[in-house]
Parts: structure tokens; C-alpha cells; sequence
């Protein structure tokens, strides 16, 4: 794939745990480092002064810059000036859980398309919201017993007012209401493949977008995977689909959910589980990113050439023409990464997928493409320095 992003004019990585971070002013904006004044004002507010323009960066509640603290780094690229900086870090901020972070017993929620907004189920409560054994527990099964597999050729399934949470998905039972809005498919990649005919699923999909949502585990079972669908509590009276609908640059809201889902997930299986290498994977098992998570208490912020012109590029409400520049710094996750498509990291590839602590994330293929051209497009903007780390590449996905 051609990268098409042009890389970003001003970048900022901040580290809160560390209490440090770095700063990286494009030569499109300075020529010299004595042309960058870094100060902190109040309100969590970090300013970038340059000859032309200032750049402010709204830090989140708590962070701010140690005064004097900020140091060129020796050997800095000729394309930009980069600096080193210490932090005062009051209070940490938390990212938000994913869905299989929120769902709860005896609430009753709403699971909308997340392509449309269509809805797909309605007013659906679980009496039991459990999760299921990790990607690798069948793996481990020969460490636990000492006779035959008794989990071999047995699924875990739910009954009605079940939700069973797998690491990238949900099963839930069908009800009536399905038929009115989901459409079964079988799988045509596996459908031409003769090896894969006892294990061909069928796909389901969005009746009114088309949008590949999950498979049919069985006749009475569906799985969702958390890409694909919103999860909305009634709360107090209906839910708002209103407030759902994708009405402005729906690409740039489907990138933005995918980034906040996988970060999240990534985050919290982390946390519960010390797991930090990952491969993510079509429903058939084959890996197409192998992913490795690094920081999750990272907040970034940044600028593209667009900046220096006036022009609105990061959104309409966070970049504002004229002489000062403004945006907000964002809790995200740093990632190293690398494409299994690469003939050139085969041997990588391969090691990778022999290690058993490796977690496998099974995502649909159109998904899994996506979030392929969303770590390209991050890894694109960065300042050329910051975008490998021996054979992986580097990227940033907002929380």
C-alpha cells in the first residue's frame, strides 16, 4: 500500500508514568531550535511559539510542563528540531472500556450496526454476562489434565439470557427479532476451499448496509464481534438513535471507533492478563498484523502541514485558522507493529506464530484490512525518526 499521509508538522508524545516526553517542530515551521520557545501556562495549557504562528496543546487535567525543563536532543534530524521535556503529573488519566468492559446483568441494552446505525437488536437484558477461556486455553488444556481432552470437539455456547464475552466478540442467542434485521451468508472464501468444508461458517450481515457483523455459531447462537456493533443501555426510556447516526465524514468516525475499540481492548487484556503481544487474525486464523503493545499511558497531540497554512485539518473544533493554533492531547497507546504480508520478516512472522503466549484477536477480514491502513496512516505522519524500532514499525491508536 502507498502512503498518502503527509507527515505531521509539530508531534508531541508525552509518557505520564515516566513524567517525561518529547517534542518534534517540522523545518516546514522552524529553521533553527533558538527559533522555538516551549512554555507552560495555565490551565494545562503547553504553548510552541515559532517565528510564524503559535501552536498550543491542551494538556489533560493534572499534566503540565516543568518550567526550564525543556532540552534539544543531541543529533536531531535535519527535517525538524526535537526536544525533551519533564512533566508534572498530578493525576493519571484512564482510558474508556471497551464494550465487553460495559455490559452488565440485568440491564437492558441496545446493539445497533455500527457501519449505519440500523438496529439490530432491541431491549435485550442478561441474567449471566460471562467470559470465555482466552484464545490460547485449548492450547494448555495438555498441562491441566492428565487424561484425554474433555473439552475436545465441544463448544461453549449460550442459553437465553446469556452474554458470553470472548476477547473480540460476543455471543448471544438468536431471538425472533433477527430475521427482520440480519442476513446469513455463507463464507465464499472458505466455500471454494475443499479442505474447509466441515468447518465453513456462515457469515451475518447487516440487512440494511450490508455490513458483515459476525457469524452463526449455530442455529440458536450468533456471534458480534465489538468492531462491528454499538452496545447502548436504555437506561431512562428509549434509546436516542439520533445521537448514533454517522451524518459527518462517516470514514473518519468508523477509523476513530476502530482505533478507541482495539486500544481499549488491547489495554484491558494487558491489565487482567499480562498479555502485550498479539496477533490479529481473519475468523479462519490467519494472521495478517502481529502487534506488540508498548505504552498505554501515553497522551499525543499533533499538528499536520495543514496547520501552518490556517487550514482545518485535525477537526472543525480542534484546529482554529489564524495565528494561534490550538488542539487537544489525547490519551493513546503506542504499538509496534508489523505486516505479515512482508515477504522480507517471514522469519519474524514465523517465530511469532510458534509462540504460544502470543494472543491470537480474530477480527473480520474487511476489519482486519482496515486497521492494517489505519497503523500505516500513523506510522506515516510521524517524524521519520519515530516510525521504526528495529524491524517493527511504530503507531499511536487514541483511546
Amino acid at each position: 500500500m502507498e502512503e498518502t499521509t503527509q507527515q505531521d508538522l509539530v508531534f508531541l508524545e508525552l509518557r505520564q508514568k515516566l513524567q517525561s516526553g518529547i517534542l518534534f517542530v517540522g523545518s516546514d515551521a522552524v529553521r533553527d531550535d533558538a527559533d522555538v520557545k516551549i512554555e507552560s501556562k495555565k490551565d494545562c495549557i503547553l504553548s510552541i511559539q515559532t517565528p510564524d504562528r503559535t501552536y498550543q496543546i491542551n494538556l489533560t487535567p493534572g499534566v503540565s510542563l516543568v518550567e526550564t525543563s525543556c532540552q534539544r536532543s543531541p543529533g536531531n534530524s535535519e527535517h525538524g528540531s526535537h526536544f525533551r521535556l519533564r512533566l508534572k503529573v498530578e493525576q493519571t488519566s484512564e482510558g474508556p472500556c471497551s464494550v465487553i468492559g460495559q455490559l452488565q446483568v440485568n440491564v437492558k441494552y441496545s446493539f445497533l450496526c455500527q457501519s449505519c446505525g440500523s438496529m439490530l437488536l432491541q431491549d435485550r437484558a442478561f441474567g449471566r454476562v460471562l467470559p470465555l477461556p482466552n484464545g490460547n486455553w485449548n492450547a494448555l488444556v495438555d498441562e491441566w489434565c492428565c487424561h484425554p481432552d474433555p473439552f475436545a470437539n465441544r463448544k461453549l455456547l449460550p442459553r437465553d439470557g446469556d452474554c458470553l464475552l470472548g476477547d473480540t466478540f460476543l455471543l448471544l442467542a438468536r431471538d425472533g427479532s433477527c430475521e427482520r434485521t440480519l442476513v446469513r451468508e455463507e463464507n465464499s472464501l472458505q466455500k471454494a476451499s475443499a479442505e474447509k468444508r466441515s468447518s465453513k461458517s456462515v457469515m451475518v450481515s447487516c440487512r440494511s448496509c450490508s455490513a458483515v457483523l459476525g457469524e452463526e455459531v449455530s442455529s440458536e447462537v450468533l456471534k458480534f464481534y465489538i468492531t462491528e456493533i454499538l452496545a447502548k443501555p436504555r437506561e431512562d426510556g428509549e434509546c436516542d438513535i439520533t445521537r448514533l447516526s454517522l451524518v459527518s465524514e462517516p470514514n473518519s468516525e468508523r477509523q476513530r471507533f476502530l482505533e478507541q475499540t482495539l486500544s481499549s481492548r488491547l489495554v484491558e487484556l494487558s491489565s487482567a492478563q499480562s498479555i502485550f503481544r498479539f496477533s490479529i487474525q481473519t475468523p479462519d486464523g490467519r494472521a495478517v498484523i502481529l502487534l506488540w503493545l508498548l505504552n498505554t499511558d501515553a497522551l499525543v497531540a499533533s499538528f499536520p502541514v495543514a496547520a501552518a497554512k490556517g487550514d482545518s485539518f485535525i477537526s472543525a473544533d480542534d484546529v482554529h485558522p489564524g495565528d494561534h493554533q490550538s488542539c487537544q492531547a489525547v490519551q493513546a497507546v503506542k504499538v509496534l507493529y508489523i505486516l505479515c504480508s512482508d515477504s522480507k520478516l517471514k522469519d519474524v512472522v514465523d517465530v511469532w506464530e510458534k509462540d504460544i503466549s502470543v494472543h491470537p484477536l480474530p477480527f473480520p477480514q474487511s476489519t482486519c484490512e482496515e486497521l492494517q491502513k489505519l497503523l500505516m496512516s500513523s506510522t506515516s505522519r510521524l517524524p521519520a525518526f519515530l516510525r521504526c524500532m528495529n524491524s517493527y514499525q511504530v503507531a499511536y491508536m487514541r483511546m
